[in-house]
């Protein structure tokens, strides 16, 4: 198979990230004459100055990756599965803070937003979803918007589904990542996503608000919950810059006197 021309890629994520070529030259220190060389295959950049780009472009460690290969040198940063040892302290970290955040919900999801740590409140709310849309992985958007899913327990779902559209839709944008891209398509299938924006579509809200909740009925009950997201400082691993932390807090008084009670004996 060909290797993919590391001009061309450049290129690609330059343009994703909206930057001209005068703007990304002046901040990684070269000629913008260089830099149109190098996207155009006339000048092979040095290791570094492939680094120095993707830096300035937030280009994820796998695609950097991709990047050094495509240029010629050997990858930078390790990929490790999940159950490799040397992820072990991490991931119980991470289960440790999850499970300190308890009774409020918490995942921590990959860079397909499918959930790969939970704790036992985020568990509880899936409880009577069916196995279909469960298996073979819980995927956050399919989860939320798929019939079967949560949708038919949102009460907010134009909003919701509005809301995690946006959020796929930028996901798809910022990395091009294949999967996302499938993913949406799917999503977008669905009755949930009918009264949604199209990609890329401005909303009509004036004055949108601060925070979008998600609000759902659990046992004739209703809990409104809004949503913090966390990524890992300095990572120099792939599986770890592709990890987030997504951590559920009540929105009201009421949820969070439901969830100290005990979300799951609310739901059974």
């Amino acid at each position: 198979m060909s290797r993919p021309d590391v001009g061309d890629l450049l290129r690609g994520w330059r343009v994703r990230r909206r930057r001209s070529q005068l703007d990304l030259s002046h901040e990684v220190g070269v000629s913008t004459r260089h830099l149109s060389f190098v996207e155009t295959g006339r000048s092979r950049p040095s290791p570094e100055l492939v680094l120095a780009i993707a830096d300035r472009l937030d280009v994820p460690l796998r695609d950097r990756n991709r990047l050094l290969l495509a240029a010629g040198y050997a990858p930078r940063y390790s990929e490790r599965s999940l159950d490799d040892p040397a992820m072990l302290p991490v991931l119980r970290s991470v289960q440790r803070m999850l499970d300190a955040h308890d009774p409020f919900p918490g995942v921590v999801v990959d860079r397909s937003w499918d959930v790969v740590l939970t704790n036992a409140a985020a568990s509880a709310l899936t409880a009577g979803v069916p196995d279909h849309v469960l298996t073979p992985t819980v995927n956050v958007f399919r989860l939320c918007l798929h019939p079967d899913g949560l949708a038919g327990r949102t009460l907010n779902l134009d909003d919701w589904a509005a809301y995690l559209l946006r959020q796929l839709h930028r996901a798809v944008e910022l990395t091009g990542e294949p999967a996302l891209v499938e993913l949406e398509s799917e999503v977008r299938s669905y009755p949930a996503a009918a009264g949604a924006p199209a990609a890329g579509e401005p909303t009509d809200d004036d004055e949108p608000p601060l925070l979008v909740p998600l609000r759902l009925e659990v046992a004739g009950r209703e809990l409104s919950l809004f949503t913090t997201l966390t990524t890992f400082g300095t990572p120099r691993d792939v599986t770890l810059d592709e990890l987030a932390v997504e951590l559920f807090f009540p929105a009201d008084d009421a949820t969070e006197a439901v969830l100290r009670g005990g979300v799951a004996a609310t739901a059974g």
